[in-house]
């Protein structure tokens, strides 16, 4: 199904990578120059809640007036919704700095449910470790009291985090593989992972459950044949091409696509195409109906109908 109409709704910053909506209504947002915009329902205005100093990525309402922040350089944050400090819940897991924080979700206890996408390509290079496919990626779980635990290792760039409506299990995006996989919390399968949705036609980003109880996932761009092909060369090679500029690298297309889907893994809803002035789809939320859209490249949100 085609998107049908979409508005697009400039932000005074690059790259609003993730989007969240409170309750009355206001969209959140990060830019590249670590600023959290706050924008009205309407997008008419926009306040700056607090600079991270970083790069935020993932964003999600955490307890009753905060806002979690995943910072692919600062790590794991807060900031009250209202403005203010910026606070560190941590930096790193199990004996590792964090590389490249991305993407969250939280539980009703406030346990935090989280990626670190790579061990060894930051923010600047994500390209590099599609290129090299590293399987690097963490999901990591910071409960309570602070302590994180480590529940699934090995994943092609970690990226969007959700949890199934009654936090039977967490789904995690793998951009690498263009799947999603799940980690069951509770159960006769308690701590075993399965595949949740394979066989993407595109890259899949972040992933967060709507308010109809569905999971979506973004598809950023459709696969890139060039890609394939650079990933099959000797190692040389492909850090030959990761040295090209950006231009020259295999790029990522206009198309992009949403996919609403149950937890039992059945597909809902489904939107692919274009959308005029919005490309690199990489941060969706639903809220009472309408889809809101987050870009890795433009400077605007983008708000479905319905």
């Amino acid at each position: 199904m085609r998107f049908g109409e979409v508005t697009v709704i400039p932000v005074n910053g690059h790259g609003p990578e993730d989007v969240v909506v409170d309750r009355e209504g206001r969209i959140y947002t990060g830019v590249d120059d670590g600023r959290i915009l706050r924008l009205s329902p309407d997008g008419g205005r926009i306040d700056v809640v607090a600079d991270t100093g970083g790069r935020p990525l993932g964003l999600e309402l955490y307890g009753d007036n905060e806002l979690l922040i995943c910072d692919a350089r600062a790590g794991l944050l807060v900031v009250p919704l209202s403005g203010g400090e910026v606070s560190t819940l941590a930096t790193s897991a199990l004996g590792l700095d964090f590389v490249f924080c991305n993407n969250a979700a939280v539980a009703l206890d406030g346990t935090i449910y989280f990626t670190d996408s790579s061990r060894r390509f930051g923010i600047d290079n994500w390209r590099d470790d599609l290129i090299e496919q590293t399987a690097g990626g963490r999901l990591l779980r910071r409960n309570p009291d602070g302590s994180i635990d480590l529940l699934l290792d090995g994943l092609q760039f970690a990226n969007g985090v959700a949890l199934a409506p009654d936090e039977s299990f967490v789904a995690v995006a793998e951009t690498g593989a263009c799947q999603v996989s799940r980690v069951w919390l509770r159960g006769s399968r308690e701590g075993k992972s399965d595949v949740f949705v394979d066989g993407l036609w595109g890259f899949p980003d972040n992933i967060a459950t709507g308010s109809d109880g569905l999971i979506w996932i973004t598809q950023a761009s459709p696969k890139v044949a060039a890609l394939d092909v650079v990933r099959r060369m000797p190692a040389f090679l492909r850090a030959g091409v990761r040295a090209l500029p950006t231009s020259m690298q295999p790029r990522p297309g206009r198309e992009v696509g949403v996919l609403g889907v149950a937890a039992d893994g059945k597909v809902e809803r489904s939107f692919r195409g274009e959308i005029p002035g919005f490309h690199m789809l990489v941060g969706v939320r639903e809220w009472q109906g309408k889809l809101y859209f987050g870009s890795l490249e433009e400077n605007a949100v983008a708000v479905t109908s319905r």
